[in-house]
């Protein structure tokens, strides 16, 4: 057991942890991008109904 094998190992478990970190990354940017998504959605759905209700109040006032 000579030195010349703990690079190849040290090389294959770094790898793996690069790419553990890129996946880990990757999940954390969906996640934030659905969020977002998300509260994008209720604010346009809640100006919609703020839009729709003063309409309301509008033609009632006429």
């Amino acid at each position: 057991m000579g030195f010349g094998n703990r690079g190849i190992v040290a090389d294959k478990w770094s790898g793996r942890l690069l790419w553990v970190c890129a996946i880990g990354s990757a999940v954390g940017f969906y996640m934030v991008a659905v969020e977002r998504q998300t509260q994008n959605r209720a604010k346009m759905m809640a100006e919609a109904l703020a839009d729709a209700g003063s309409s309301i109040d509008a033609s009632e006032k006429s």
